[in-house]
Formats: structure tokens, C-alpha cells, sequence
């Protein structure tokens, strides 16, 4: 059923954002030959030039280069599975319902530019998220308790946290064509002091042009655990600016997209939604050695949102967010060695809990240091 509603809303954004592309394009036509476009710059050299597109257009939400916020969901109920072997579309019997207070923490995010060229911009970056679990009812940490306890009891008393290192590469083909390249590793589970053997990794590669200097659009491949489990997805990419500067679009499909609105030179506002996801070894209920296993929640959710956007002072800008965390995936997987696996939209491999999590308001606050 969420493979169904997923597919459904990832091809119904697709046809809607490309929909809104043809049309800006068609609306723009007649201003793009008047237009300069302030991102080129040229390179001398031997008596020519060569101009290339720029990584940014004009009117869109300021990049975050250093972002530190608070990230906190409401109350909601947690149903938690026996463990077993569970197809996709199995009706479980939850052996455990938790009444969460409160899940929260602090999220750190870097992307420091190493070099910054006209022909090449190539940034490092790393993040810490951290999602602390305030249960209602105290749970006894007992060697004997059912499995679904002993869940409960690891989330309440480590947490899930992740901690990675990020780099993106943009690559100027020409004055309108570009590549982009990103590609994450990240460690994600219950961590704390003791580093945990098990890391996952993402990567993501887009072939964009940028007609001019209100609009860029890109197409690629992206590896992904934004719904938890392991996916290979198509990725469109529209970010386009209105004639009047006011109005635009954000959009990665299917991670995210946003309308923005400009509302003055110092503050914004989005609407819109982001996926947001991990798989998260849970190293109590994990097992060490050439012959161990790795227990992972495959963590996954919707966040349709409202942001606000403003400048404090020079570089320094703070962020606003509510809206709703909908669940899209909270079940695990038991891996034999520790070894991924690829279940896609289509694989029948079992899960080792079918588990969900009631949706809940969200709200956050940052204060980010942005690009000049």
C-alpha cells in the first residue's frame, strides 16, 4: 500500500513540475534574449573566452554553507511488531503500542566550498542529526522481555542519531549545461562514545542545463535511503524564479520541492514537503563478528511543511518550520554479516518487523550561516 502511494506521488509531482517547466519555458521565452545573465563569467586566455553556467539563479532560498537547529515532533503512538519474517503487504500483529511524548534534538549541517572557480565549484560538508524518544510508560530493560520490548527500550534509552560526511561537485559543461555530483557516507544507528562498524552510503549524479539566469532543470540517478530502505530512484530537479522576482520553485523530486514566495530582500516563505530518511543499526540488538548480524530500523518519513526564512544580520539568517511528519516506513530488517540488500518497489525479501508510527505536528528552529 506504500509503494502504491508513493509511486502515485512521486509520478503525480513529475507530471505537475514538468507541466510548470513547459509553461515557464514558454513564458520566458520572450525575455531570455534581453536578459544578462549576472552567473557567467568569462575566462581569458590566449585571446579567447569561455563562459559557463552558473551553479545558482537568481531569487532562491539562500545556501546554508554552516546550519544548526532544533528539530521536535508532538506526541504520537508507536506499534511495534513481534519479529519473524513479514512480506511487504503482511497485516501484523503489533505485540507492543508505546504513547511517544516527544521525540527531538539537535540537527548540525556543513558544506564548506574547497574550491570555488568559475569552471568548477567543489564543496566538503558534514552533519549530525540526533532524534531523542520520550516515552510515557517506564520500560524495564529486561534480558527476558519480548523483542518488540527490547525496541521500545533502545530507542528510549540511545536514541537514533546519524553522523556523515557529504561532497557535491558541480561541473560547468558550457554556458547552459552542467553536472552535478553528490555522494554521502553516513553512520546511523544508537551510537554513542563507540563508534559502530556499519555505514551506509549515498550518491547522486544530475545532468542540468540553465537557460538563463531565472531557471535551471536537471535530470539524473540517485542511491537513496530518503525512505529507509536501500532505492535506486530517476531524480528531476526545477529551480525557476517569476519575471517579478516574488514567485519560484524549489524542487528535487522526489527528496523535495517548495513554492517560495520572496516577500522582500530580507525574509521568505516555502511551502512544500521533503522526504527524509536512514536506515539505523540498532547496535544492542546488532551482533559483532565476520558472522553477525545488523538490526536496522528502516526509518522513513513525509514532511509536508511551512519555512520562513530571514535575514538577522549580514550572513546570518534563521529558519522557521511547522508542519506534519507522516510515517512512511519505521519497519527493520535483520542483516546476515551486516551485507545491504536491494528491495526496491519490488522485492519480496521479508522484514524482520512490520512497525508504524502515528503522524504527529513537527516544528523547528535554526539560525544558518549562508553564501555571500
Amino acid at each position: 500500500m506504500r509503494l502504491f502511494f508513493f509511486r502515485q506521488l512521486f509520478f503525480a509531482l513529475l507530471l505537475f513540475f514538468v507541466g510548470l517547466q513547459a509553461k515557464a519555458q514558454s513564458t520566458d521565452s520572450s525575455r531570455v534574449d534581453d536578459e544578462e545573465d549576472y552567473g557567467s563569467a568569462a575566462l581569458a586566455g590566449g585571446g579567447s573566452s569561455k563562459s559557463y553556467a552558473s551553479a545558482r539563479i537568481v531569487g532562491t532560498s539562500p545556501q546554508r554553507f554552516i546550519s544548526l537547529a532544533y528539530d521536535h515532533q508532538l506526541g504520537y503512538d508507536m506499534n511495534l511488531s513481534d519479529w519473524g519474517e513479514f512480506a511487504d503487504d503482511s497485516i501484523p500483529q503489533y505485540g507492543r503500542s508505546e504513547r511517544v511524548k516527544s521525540t527531538g534534538g539537535l540537527r548540525f549541517n556543513a558544506s564548506i566550498p574547497v574550491i570555488s572557480r568559475n569552471n568548477l565549484v567543489w564543496q566538503l560538508g558534514g552533519n549530525y542529526w540526533e532524534s531523542r524518544y520520550q516515552l510515557e510508560d517506564p520500560i524495564v530493560n529486561d534480558t527476558a522481555a519480548p523483542e518488540q520490548n527490547k525496541v521500545a527500550t533502545a530507542l528510549k534509552e540511545g536514541g537514533l542519531r546519524t553522523a556523515g560526511l557529504n561532497t557535491t561537485i558541480y561541473k560547468p559543461l558550457n554556458a547552459e549545461q552542467f553536472l552535478l555530483v553528490q555522494a554521502s557516507v553516513d553512520m546511523s544507528g544508537d551510537f554513542g562514545i563507540e563508534l559502530q562498524p556499519v555505514v551506509r552510503t549515498s550518491a547522486a549524479v544530475i545532468w542540468g542545463k540553465r537557460p538563463h539566469e531565472r531557471k535551471q532543470w536537471g535530470v539524473g540517478l540517485v542511491r537513496t535511503y530518503r525512505v529507509g530502505a536501500l532505492n535506486y530512484l530517476p531524480i528531476y530537479m526545477l529551480n525557476w524564479t517569476a519575471p517579478n522576482r516574488r514567485w519560484g520553485f524549489e524542487s528535487l523530486l522526489p527528496a523535495r520541492a517548495s513554492i517560495r514566495y520572496n516577500i522582500d530582500r530580507n525574509s521568505m516563505l516555502l511551502g512544500g514537503f521533503e522526504l527524509e530518511g536512514q536506515s539505523y543499526r540498532i547496535e544492542r540488538l546488532s551482533s559483532r563478528g565476520p558472522n553477525g548480524s545488523s538490526f536496522e530500523i528502516r526509518r522513513g518519513e513525509l514532511r509536508p511543511r511551512l519555512e520562513y526564512l530571514r535575514q538577522l544580520k549580514g550572513y546570518w539568517w534563521m529558519h522557521a518550520q511547522a508542519g506534519i511528519r507522516l510515517d512512511y516506513s519505521f519497519d527493520a530488517d535483520e542483516l546476515p554479516g551486516g551485507k545491504e540488500f536491494f528491495r526496491g518497489f519490488f522485492g519480496d525479501q521479508p522484514f524482520a518487523q512490520i512497525n508504524s508510527l502515528g503522524n504527529t505536528p513537527y516544528f523547528q528552529l535554526g539560525i544558518n550561516f549562508v553564501s555571500p
